[in-house]
C-alpha cells in the first residue's frame, strides 16, 4: 500500500515510531511447546518477534527472536540457522510466514525428535506489541536536505524507513523516493544493496550517508 507522506510530490516527510510491548501470558520452554503455541498465537506476535526484532541496535548472528532462542538458549544452532535464512519479506502475509515457520520446526523435530528444555529464566516468551508512528518535523527536498536529515534523525526513523516500509509496499522508504521523485536511479540501487540482515541500523545508516555523500559530490562536480 503506498505511502502518502513520503510520495507527496517535492518532499521526503521523515517518522519515527514507538513500540510498546505487552505480554500474551504464553511461554516455551521446548521446541514442541514453542511449535504448539506458534500454530495459534496471534499475528501481532509473529510482526514482533520477526519483523520488529531488528529495531534492536545490536547486530547479531540472528534475524528474528525464534532463531535467537533456538541458537542461544535451547544450543540448536542448526536450526537457528534454518530459522534465521527465513526471509520475511518474502511472503504475502503474515499466515505464510507462519506457515513456513512450522515447516522449518516440522523438518527440524523429524530428523532431532529429542526436544531439549531451556534452563530456567531462559523460556520464549511470546509478546506483541503497540505500534505509534509520528512526523517529526523534519521535511527535505533533496538530496543535500536528506542527507542532513538521515544523519541526525532518531534510529527509530530508520527502522521505520527502511524495514517497516518493506511490509508496507515491498521496499524502503528511502530508495523509493530517492528513485521516484529524485530520479536518482544509481543511488536508489545503491540503498537497496543494502543488506538487511547483515547490518545493524547504524550501519544502515552510515551505508545510506556514505552513498549519498558520493552521489552529491559527484553532481558538484557535473556542475
Amino acid at each position: 500500500m503506498a505511502e502518502n507522506v513520503e510520495k507527496r510530490k517535492g518532499g521526503f516527510e521523515f517518522k519515527e515510531c514507538a513500540i510498546i510491548r505487552k505480554s500474551t501470558g504464553k511461554k516455551a520452554v521446548t521446541l514442541r511447546e514453542l511449535r504448539s503455541l506458534l500454530v495459534d498465537i496471534s499475528e501481532k506476535s509473529i510482526y514482533y518477534h520477526i519483523y520488529q526484532y531488528f529495531l534492536k541496535q545490536e547486530l547479531s548472528e540472528y534475524t528474528n527472536e525464534f532463531a535467537r532462542w533456538a541458537g542461544e538458549f535451547l544450543e540448536e544452532r542448526a536450526l537457528a540457522e534454518q530459522l534465521s535464512n527465513v526471509d520475511p519479506y518474502s511472503f504475502k502475509d503474515l499466515a505464510s510466514l507462519r506457515n513456513e515457520l512450522l515447516a522449518v520446526l516440522d523438518y527440524y523435530h523429524e530428523q532431532f525428535p529429542e526436544s531439549r528444555e531451556v534452563a530456567r529464566g531462559h523460556e520464549f516468551y511470546f509478546e506483541e506489541s503497540v505500534t505509534f508512528t509520528f512526523l517529526v518535523g523534519v521535511k527535505v527536498r533533496n538530496l543535500a536536505e536528506f542527507l542532513f536529515g538521515i544523519k541526525y534523525v532518531d534510529i527509530s526513523s530508520i527502522y521505520y524507513h527502511f524495514y517497516e516500509a518493506r511490509v508496507r509496499h515491498g521496499m524502503d522508504d528511502f530508495s523509493r523516493w530517492i528513485e521516484d521523485s529524485l530520479e536518482e536511479k544509481a543511488l536508489a540501487e545503491k540503498v537497496r544493496a543494502i543488506d538487511p540482515f547483515m547490518n545493524s541500523l547504524d550501519r544502515i545508516r552510515d551505508h545510506i550517508v556514505t552513498a549519498v555523500e558520493q552521489t552529491v559530490r559527484s553532481n558538484m562536480e557535473v556542475l
